[in-house]
């Protein structure tokens, strides 16, 4: 007879932990609403976000924030605010689509310029290896592939300084969009 499978205790603890984590930001989330509404200010996820301490993908990702945020915005009762949030979360699904797009194709880039400078490597140990027995037309293969390999590898390099550049652009548009946003935000709450 089998039992079922029981998780290694560090596993346990580090699911625990974040559980834990979770519950606190959560809570703060909370206590952040009941002080916007006590001081009767504008429930957005932007002030939200400020106020508890935590990230503004935390409240998107977190279902169980996204309903309480989402219900403190519907019970202020403000269309212009809730348009303007929904403005705004297209604005930043859009941003934060870019950045994790440009994320993965670095990290694919970092990859690969590893795959590369271990097969150069593992070439020219080769080389050194078996120098001696080679023939001038193996010895040029060799040399030509390299070669091939070290433009390569600096295509990648390029390739990922570019990937990089587009990622830090996206991060600064972002910021950006955040400033309008907020700028946005006040204009309404001015007039």
């Amino acid at each position: 007879m089998k039992t079922a499978a029981v998780p290694e205790p560090r596993t346990a603890a580090a699911l625990e932990a974040r559980r834990h984590r979770t519950e606190t930001a959560l809570q703060r989330v909370r206590e952040a609403i009941t002080r916007l509404r006590r001081e009767k200010a504008q429930v957005s996820v932007a002030a939200v976000a400020r106020r508890a301490d935590v990230s503004r993908t935390f409240l998107y990702d977190n279902a169980e924030a996204r309903a309480t945020v989402a219900s403190a915005m519907a019970e202020s009762g403000d269309r212009r605010t809730q348009l303007l949030a929904d403005q705004h979360d297209e604005r930043e699904a859009t941003w934060r689509e870019r950045a994790l797009n440009a994320e993965d194709a670095l990290k694919a880039a970092q990859a690969e310029i590893l795959t590369q400078r271990t097969r150069i490597g593992e070439l020219l140990g080769q080389i050194r290896d078996l120098e001696a027995e080679w023939t001038e037309e193996a010895i040029q293969r060799i040399t030509t592939e390299n070669t091939t390999l070290k433009q390569r590898v600096r295509q990648l390099t390029t390739d990922n300084r570019t990937l990089d550049e587009r990622l830090k652009a996206a991060r600064s548009n972002l910021r950006f969009q955040d400033r309008r946003l907020a700028d946005l935000e006040a204009q309404i709450v001015d007039s």
